[in-house]
């Protein structure tokens, strides 16, 4: 091993595991919790992204959702056919169009946010004391040093 470089503890090898383990766990739970009949988990996930980062093309879309763009395209008609999102020419790019939520995407959006906050919120108080909550809330204050620089 050269000089220099720390080999990564043990410990810090679990840690990060079962960091990850947990939080896909909790991803499909949020997912379940929000899920509704008429609309998939990827045609949900676009919504809440065009709440999040405002209009978009299709191509980004299919980009930031790690999806083929024929995926995108078949995720978007049918939210275009529920009457969700909007298709309009993108004013600098003729060829391109622009994807933005309608008030009834944006409230179904919003509405599935507020569905997996309070389930989130409702399995806090049910599972855990006050005493472990305020445990939760202090790693959380910690493990969020792993998204700063």
């Amino acid at each position: 091993m050269d000089e220099g470089v720390e080999e990564v503890s043990g410990t810090a090898v679990a840690a990060a595991r079962d960091l990850r383990v947990l939080f896909s766990r909790l991803r499909r739970r949020l997912k379940e919790a929000s899920a509704t009949e008429d609309l998939t988990a990827p045609q949900t996930s676009v919504l809440a992204r065009l709440v999040k980062d405002g209009p978009s093309s299709a191509s980004v879309l299919a980009g930031a959702e790690r999806v083929r763009p024929q995926s995108m395209a078949t995720t978007l008609a049918a939210l275009e056919s529920h009457g969700l999102i909007a298709r309009a020419p993108d004013p600098e790019d003729g060829r391109r169009q622009v994807v933005t939520l309608t008030p009834a995407g944006r409230e179904r959006a919003e509405g599935v946010r507020a569905t997996r906050d309070e389930w989130l919120a409702r399995a806090f108080q049910d599972r855990y004391t006050d005493g472990e909550r305020a445990t939760i809330t202090e790693a959380l204050r910690l493990l969020d040093r792993l998204t700063q620089p």
